[in-house]
Formats: structure tokens, sequence, C-alpha cells
């Protein structure tokens, strides 16, 4: 099986399992006992947090760990604005997040605050113009993704965020794609607070981080023993840690040769299928996209039904996010491009990673015309626009 959906997860890499081996065998203790295996496992997890550091250039300190991405946007957005809500009411976000944010703040807004959210243009990018104009001295917060996780779009975080502080507001970004995909340095970039889920960047499930620039105060979702800081009550998840801290070490050492083979992959793939699959389309900017993303419609076929065949075949991609996949809607992204209803259920994301191989991505190309083709052959839509 051939896997092309490292958008929704990653495998994780044999070199970080057996660097978390030890934590679950050995050295198990809880981080906040006195004893040796306490104290053991409270300097993985020091050691795993200045990896975390290093990687977008801020301080160990300003590194809170969290069960997950969705957590660490929930506690980034929630946990901003409930602490400052005697300055403002006012939230920005763009119409292509992630549920973790578009959800999140339609609870805020129940909770009486005001939320704009912004366009993006027919590629998906935020025009900070827009931003500048939706700011107020109100808003405390502008959250804009680095990169959508469905059609792979980057997106101009830093002129937003100098735009955000020009009016008083901090900035969020929800990083969880783009991390080991795109050099991150929250300094240069003026990010105040960002979002990373380890399970993106082949570390395991269940663990993810919140970096949370010093002196941007944030009201804690969790009570408890006063874990990481007081921000995460919980026993911290070590194993999760380790492998976090290990997956992007790693990721780190091997970014450039990674993303140039991620990006000779993905190049080869869509000009593949948009030179032998007529009437197919590339969903998403044709440049500034994840390296790892390839987001295609075609005219005339159904998604879901692309899918199946393709996973008959041996190849397992997707229509979109794999947090929505169960959704009987049309997608949100695609929707805020201005697509059709019938051209958003013609799409199909195939995200690789660097384990992926070119030999992967011939064979591909050569099952997919036929699929595509096959499909047509059952297609009223595709007679219909035809004739």
């Amino acid at each position: 099986m051939t896997y092309f959906d490292n958008s929704a997860t990653t495998n994780v890499d044999p070199r970080v399992l057996e660097a978390m081996k030890p934590f679950f065998l050995e050295r198990y203790g809880n981080p906040s006992s006195l004893h040796s295996l306490g104290r053991s496992a409270e300097e993985a997890m020091t050691a795993s947090r200045e990896k975390v550091a290093r990687a977008i250039n801020s301080n160990s300190s300003e590194v809170v760990f969290t069960g997950g991405g969705t957590e660490a946007d929930n506690m980034a957005l929630q946990g901003y604005v409930f602490a400052n809500r005697k300055r403002g009411n006012h939230i920005i976000t763009t119409r292509i997040e992630h549920h973790a944010i578009l959800n999140t703040c339609e609870f805020l807004e129940r909770e009486g605050f005001r939320v704009t959210y912004l366009p993006v243009d027919e590629f998906g990018l935020v025009d900070p113009e827009k931003v500048k104009e939706a700011v107020t001295r109100e808003t405390l917060i502008v959250s804009v993704m680095a990169a959508n996780n469905e059609i792979g779009t980057i997106e101009p975080v830093r002129a937003i965020a100098e735009i955000a502080h020009d009016k008083g507001a901090v900035m969020h970004t929800d990083a969880v794609q783009s991390i080991t995909k795109v050099r991150t340095d929250v300094v240069k970039e003026h990010i105040d607070m960002l979002s990373m889920s380890g399970h993106k960047f082949h570390a395991p499930k269940g663990i993810g981080a919140l970096y949370l620039k010093t002196g941007v105060k944030i009201r804690p979702l969790v009570y408890g023993g006063g874990q990481e800081r007081g921000l995460r009550s919980s026993t911290e998840n070590i194993p999760g840690i380790v492998g976090t801290g290990k997956a992007i070490e790693l990721s780190m050492a091997e970014f450039d040769d990674d993303v140039q083979k991620m990006t000779r992959m993905r190049d080869r793939m869509i000009k593949g299928v948009l030179s032998t699959i007529s009437d197919s389309h590339l969903n998403g900017h044709p440049t500034e996209r994840l390296c790892n993303n390839a987001h295609f419609r075609f005219d005339g076929v159904e998604g879901e039904s692309l899918l199946i065949y393709l996973d008959q075949q041996g190849f397992c991609v997707s229509t979109g996010s794999a947090c929505s996949s169960r959704s009987t809607g049309p997608s949100h992204v695609l929707s805020a491009l201005g697509l059709q209803r019938e051209q958003m259920h013609g799409s199909l994301r195939a995200s690789l990673s660097k384990f992926n191989t070119m030999e992967e991505i011939d064979r591909f190309l050569e099952v997919a015309p036929s699929v595509v083709k096959k499909l047509r052959e059952m297609s009223p839509m595709y007679d219909a626009k035809v004739c």
C-alpha cells in the first residue's frame, strides 16, 4: 500500500520509536516525582523542549506541551481572549482555517466575542490589506494558519503579524501543517503564539505544543497539578514528548534534503496529472504551496469514488481534511475559493512524506488516468459536460 495521506497523519519514524521505547519500559517515572526515575523523565522532557524551541528559534521556556494541535489552538484562542477580555472583544481569522480554529471561534461568538472571518482569493491566499481593513484597537488576536491543511497554500504570516501588532493585537498561527516543511522563525515572523502537532511530522499522535511568547498572558484550559507552568495541568506524556523532540530534531537536521525530495515528487505528480488527465485542475496556489501537497479536482468525477478506486489500486489518498472526512457537506476551504459544488466534489488530496519515493509517484501516474477515465465513463455529469 502506498500512503499519500500525510497531511492527515504520518507514520512514526523508526528512529523516533527507538528514542521513545525506554520511556515506556525503563525510564517511566512521573516527571513531577523527586526520585531518580522521575528526574530521568524530567530531564528527557527538558531536552525535548529545547529541541522544539531550537526548531522555531524560541526559548525553551516558551514551549508548552499539549495533547495535540487542536488543544494548542484552543489554548491560544480561548486562553488569550478570556485573559485579556477587558482590553477588547474582537477576533480576526479566515474562512479557511482548520475546524480547531473555526469551531472555537463559533464558541467564542456565543460567549460574546465578535469574530471577523476574512475571505481568500482563488488560490486560498489571505490578502494582508484585508487584515488592515478589519483590525481595530478592539482586536485582541489575529489567527491565520501558516499553511492550509487541504490545499497547501502558504500564507503571508509575517506581513499579517506586523499589521496586527500595529493595532496592539497578538498574532497566532496554526502551523500544524507547515512545521518541518517550511523554515519557521517566530522572532523574524513576529509570531506571538504558534500551534504544532507531533503526528504531522513522524512523531506519535496525542502530543502537540504551543509556542507562547514571553509576556503573552493566557488563561489555562485545564486546572490541576500545575504542570507546564500551570498552563496545562495533567501528567506529561513523556514518551510522546520525547518522540516529538526526536522527530523535530531529525526533521531540522535533514530539512533541506527532505524538502527538496518532497518538492521534486510533488512537482512530478502535479505535472504528470495535469498533462495526462484531461479536464483536471490544481487547487491551491501554483507556487506558494507546501512541498508535500498536491490537490486536484477532476471534472465529472466524484471524489469519494475516486478515493475508493485508488484505494483498491493500493493508494491511500483523501478528498480533504481527515478531521472532516465524515462530513457530507462540501469543503469549507474549497467553497471559500469560489468553486462550484460539483467542482468541490471532484477533488482529491495527495500529501507526501520524506518516506515516499519517485517510483510510487510514477506508479500513481500510471494508475490515476485509467481510474479517472473509468469513473467518467460511468458519470452522467461528465456526459452532460461533453454534450
